[in-house]
Parts: C-alpha cells; structure tokens; sequence
C-alpha cells in the first residue's frame, strides 16, 4: 500500500479523544474489519488491551463495531501484544485486536491486528479496511449479529506457552531477577513466568492504574531498574514496554543491555549450536558494529526500514528466523510470529544458564559503535527532511566521518518526530553532531 490514510506502521495511533482515537472511528473500524476478516467465514476475533484507562471505552466501541458486522467477540482483557498474536492462532480466530499504544504515555492509545496466523496484516488487507472505512457502516440484519464472551483462562495459557520456549533440562533456580512490566500488560504474566521456573523474582512496574503505564519505567526509562537490580544485588533485570512486544535489559552491574546486545547474544548463541538458519535482518538503527561483528563471524546480516513489520518482512522473504530492533523488539520465527519480550528474555536466560555464566559475559568481545539520536517534533504539513538546509548540515557530517560514521534522519511512524542520529568513533563528536543537524532540523521544522 502506498499511501496509508489511517493506519501507519502498527495499526492506527494517536492522542485519545484526537481523530482517530475517538469513539466513533473505533465502531466504524470494528465494523470494517470485521466486515474483511471474517470474509473466510471465520467470524471469531480476540480482542486483548493493555492497561490504560481508555481501553474499556476502546474496547466497548469496537465491540460495537464488530457486533455490527456479524463478528462475535472474545474479550482477554489486560494481555500482551505477542500474547493476543498467539491466542489468536491457538484459538483458530479469525483475527486478534490489541488496544494498546505500545511505549507511548498512556494519553496516547491504538488499535492494531493480527491475521488468523498471529502475524501482522498485509497491506492488501490493510487497505481493504481503510476502503471500507469511507463507505456507510451498514449493521447485518439482527439474527446475524456476533456475540460478546470472556476468556477467563488467558494469562494462564500464554504463561504456559512462554515457558514451553525454555529447555525443560534448565532451570532458573538460583537467578535473582528483577523484572519490570512499565505497569502495563505483562504485570501479570512476566513475574509469573519467570518464578514457575524457578528464579528468585523483585517485581517493579507490576501495579497499573491506568495512568502510570510507561511512565518512569519500562523499557524506554530503566533507571528504576538499574536501581532496583543494584539494591537487590540481582543477577540480572529486565524491563518490558507496556504491551511487553519489546524488552530491554540490566546486568548486575547496572550496565543497559539494548536490542543490539540481544540479537548479538542470540545471533552467536545460535550459531554455536548450529541452529542458526540463514542470517539476522537488523534495522537501519542497528548499531554498526553488529554488522561488523556478523560479518566476522560469516553470519549474514541485512537491513530493513525500521519498524518490526519491515523486519518480519525480510525474515518471511528470505526464510530467516532471527531479526530485531536496537529499541529491543526482537523476532524468533522459530518460537512466535511476532516480537515478544518475554521471549527474548527467556532466551537469553538459556545461554546464561547453558554457559553458567554471567549476562555480561556473553557480550565479550562485541562493542558498540557511539550513537546520538535527537528526536524533534515536527508539525502536522511540514517536511523537514527536504529542506535544503538540513540536507546541507547532512552533507557537511557525512564528509567529516567518512567511512568511520553514519548519519540516518528519518520520520517515526509512530508520532510526529524526525529521528537524527549519528555514530562514529567518538562519543562526544557524535552528540555534537547530532545536535547540529537537529537543530538545523528544528529550524525547519518551526
């Protein structure tokens, strides 16, 4: 699809109570994606959120929507995004709808789907519902009109399938973890994962009250967990985002451990256990030495646009297992259709415990290149991207890091910012340059 009207790279995105996280749209879109994926016949959907305060509205809208259109509905309630993609096939659904807005504060909320295999829409698909989305809602006749259930037992199943993934040979007993869950989706399934197999568990980030999602914790702000892991004297913490598609983690010492480190850690462990399939798709964040580091260890290694539907893309095109993003959604097809936190994290808990080592021992050898990333907001028309003066700060960077750099600006398909970022040798240079070009940026886009 070239151009999307409503949805961008994750489903449809926005500030609650802004067009189109309102109300109104949220029935239209039931009804329209009702309407296209239950055309097999199949007229089942799992509806799963996370755990801001304006998911019930939401949820009630949609029901609406897919009332309408002859869908019946299976409400999961507070569940992770990978949760609903494999609830989604276990069920034998037709579909699966997530009310979640991922890392954003919780003002922001979304709606995103999964197909009947747990992997995110096809365009064509996509493009379908936005279609119909310009037509008149049209209810079925009333004998036609989908019911509305619970399925109580969710957590349970998915709790369960995320241990399935760790050998049943390990175990974690003797780890003390400490796990934080952003008060967002995973508040009840991470914690609970990682005692049933054994591990000493200090949760934080696990009281949601609809408001706190994301806020100081989680993923995109680990400085909670990286007290937390030295005060408790943990052997490891992990920090889930509020819908726990991504992960990001903290050695005993405190050190970040982002998606970059991840996919080395899982990319190498693989490989040495022959079970490495292909190569790795990374993002055009990734950090250069990973690139580097694949290439001299022979494992292939290619790019996609950034965003883990371009990175799911690649791995399908190629028939590659492993993929990820440095912000920490990392993609194993060989356990999930899509990224999953908790997974990633039980993954790299088995080379930990296989090697009986430490966290920060499996990242020997492999250092990052510096990186400064400047996010500026840009408003709605403008395009900063084309001025001529940003493309000449670019050139001007890129000719003083010659081949021991890299610039990359581009828009997030998520909010409205332009991402600059710079790597090269030295840290310092890199935040200088980077703020040279993003202010350059936030001149044009003002």
């Amino acid at each position: 699809m070239s151009q999307r009207k409503y949805f961008g790279t994750d489903g449809v995105r926005g500030r609650v109570g802004d067009f189109p996280i309102t109300p109104d749209f949220a029935v239209k879109l039931g009804w329209a994606a009702g309407t296209v994926l239950s055309k097999s016949g199949n007229q089942r959907v799992l509806v799963g959120k996370d755990t801001r305060l304006s998911g019930y509205m939401l949820e009630s809208a949609l029901e609406a929507g897919l009332l309408s259109a002859g869908v019946s509905v299976e409400f999961l309630g507070p569940m992770p995004t990978p949760a609903v993609a494999y609830l989604t096939r276990n069920f034998r659904a037709a579909a699966g709808i997530v009310i979640s807005a991922s890392h954003n504060p919780y003002y922001d909320n979304g709606i995103k789907f999964f197909s009947d295999s747990g992997s995110k829409l096809a365009d064509s698909v996509e493009s379908e519902i936005e279609r119909l989305l310009d037509e008149p809602l049209v209810c079925v006749p009333s004998e036609q009109m989908g019911r509305a259930s619970r399925i109580d037992d969710a957590p349970g199943r998915y709790i369960e399938f995320c241990k399935s993934v760790f050998p049943t040979e390990l175990s974690l007993s003797g780890l003390k973890i400490v796990v934080d869950c952003a008060h967002g989706a995973t508040y009840h399934i991470a914690p609970d994962v990682l005692l049933e197999l054994g591990a000493t568990v200090i949760e934080i980030g696990t009281a949601p009250n609809g408001i706190n999602i994301n806020d100081k914790c989680g993923a995109t702000d680990l400085a909670a967990l990286q007290n937390a892991v030295r005060e408790h004297h943990a052997d490891v913490g992990f920090a889930l985002d509020g819908d726990g598609d991504r992960i990001m983690m903290v050695t005993a010492d405190g050190r970040i451990i982002d998606g970059d480190d991840i996919l080395y850690i899982l990319a190498r462990t693989a490989q040495n256990d022959g079970l490495l399939q292909g190569g790795v798709v990374g993002t055009l964040m990734s950090n250069f030495a990973l690139e580097k580091h694949f290439a001299d260890h022979h494992i292939p290694f290619v790019r996609a646009k950034v965003g883990d539907r371009y990175v799911m893309e690649e791995l399908v095109k190629r028939d590659w297992k492993l993929g990820g993003e440095n912000s920490g959604h990392i993609i194993n097809r060989q356990y999930h259709s899509t990224g999953d936190g908790i997974i990633a994290g039980l993954q790299v808990l088995t080379a930990m415990q296989r090697e009986q080592c430490a966290l920060s021992d499996l990242l020997k050898g492999f250092e990052k290149y510096p990186q400064a990333l400047v996010n500026v907001r840009f408003q709605a028309g403008a395009d900063p991207l084309q001025d001529e003066a940003v493309k000449a700060a670019v050139q001007d960077v890129e000719q003083r890091l010659g081949d021991q750099g890299r610039v990359l600006l581009r828009k997030s398909g998520t909010e409205p910012l332009i991402r600059v970022m710079v790597e090269g040798r030295d840290p310092q240079s890199v935040k200088t340059l980077a703020q040279q070009i993003a202010g350059e940026v936030e001149a044009a886009a003002n």
